[in-house]
């Protein structure tokens, strides 16, 4: 059995330019997420972007709603759900005008009490089954991603919750947000829920997005245990090129790097690694 993926990379962190899709072309990189922030999402030309992902052949498969701030955007507020949907719904219809189907959520934002989490977990759910009911009537997908530390979503049994709201509501599978659960059980749990994902490595104390090879993710494990749930979406790198604060390289990452990693990946090879872990990492709150 081998896994039946094909290469995407996440746009967060760079200019959605023509030379973006460009550099996809020439690289192999198959398909792109749409990762704008708030403020960025203001200003994006879906047709242009339409335009040259025909002109490269780069398919618009994601978008990713924004996540930040959480005190303007966050599902399972109550104060906050109702203006988010009604801002979700917005870049939804704009997004899927071009032919984008799969649109990634977060569930909430962070820090939650435990006290607080009952509750936000039944807002968070009130929303979804709305959005979800919402995209279904234009033939879109909504895919609630895990998130890590005190988010909801940062397990698979909470991610069933979650999207036990609506029947057409599915996942985005993030290899470096989960804290407290084995990755491949989660895939295993999860199962065929999982439509696309979000690839990166870290050291199991907290999100690092690095490259696969750079952290302590069994990456043999992982792509043994996509195959046996049958994934066949795509394996989509949401990583920068430049190097983050956590890591020492030896330069900045290229579009051909993900292209070589990926399918090192692929063969169940161990991919070549271009930084060292820093000492004494501490904990950072902000979820991509």
């Amino acid at each position: 059995m081998s896994l039946n993926c094909r290469l995407a990379l996440s746009s967060c962190h760079k200019i959605l330019d023509e030379e973006l899709f460009r550099n996809y072309s020439e690289n192999k990189i198959e398909a792109m997420e749409i990762s704008p922030s708030l403020e960025e999402c203001e200003n994006i030309d879906f047709f242009q972007l339409q335009k040259w992902s025909e002109q490269y052949n780069v398919d618009l498969w994601s978008f990713h709603l924004p996540f930040a701030p959480f005190d303007k955007i966050d599902i399972s507020n109550r104060e906050l759900s109702k203006q988010t949907i009604e801002l979700f719904k917005y870049y939804i219809e704009k997004a899927s005008s071009v032919g984008i189907k799969v649109f990634v959520i977060h569930a909430s934002g962070e820090p939650i009490d435990e006290q607080e989490r009952e509750d936000k977990i039944l807002c968070a759910k009130n929303s979804l089954k709305e959005l979800a009911e919402y995209a279904a009537e234009i033939g879109c997908i909504i895919a609630v991603e895990d998130l890590p530390r005190t988010c909801l979503g940062n397990c698979s049994k909470e991610i069933l919750e979650l999207i036990s709201a609506h029947e057409n509501l599915r996942v985005c599978f993030d290899t470096n947000h989960l804290l407290s659960e084995d990755i491949c059980d989660f895939i295993r749990n999860v199962g065929d829920k999982i439509v696309t994902t979000h690839i990166s490595d870290y050291d199991y104390i907290n999100e690092r997005h690095w490259l696969p090879g750079e952290g302590s993710i069994d990456w043999k494990s992982v792509v043994s245990a996509f195959e046996e749930v049958g994934y066949d979406g795509y394996w989509l790198y949401e990583m920068e090129l430049e190097t983050p604060w956590s890591i020492e390289r030896e330069r900045n990452l290229t579009y051909s790097d993900f292209k070589y990693n990926y399918s090192s990946l692929m063969k169940k090879e161990t991919p070549k690694k271009f930084g060292e872990a820093k000492k004494n990492l501490g904990m950072w709150s902000i979820v991509e």
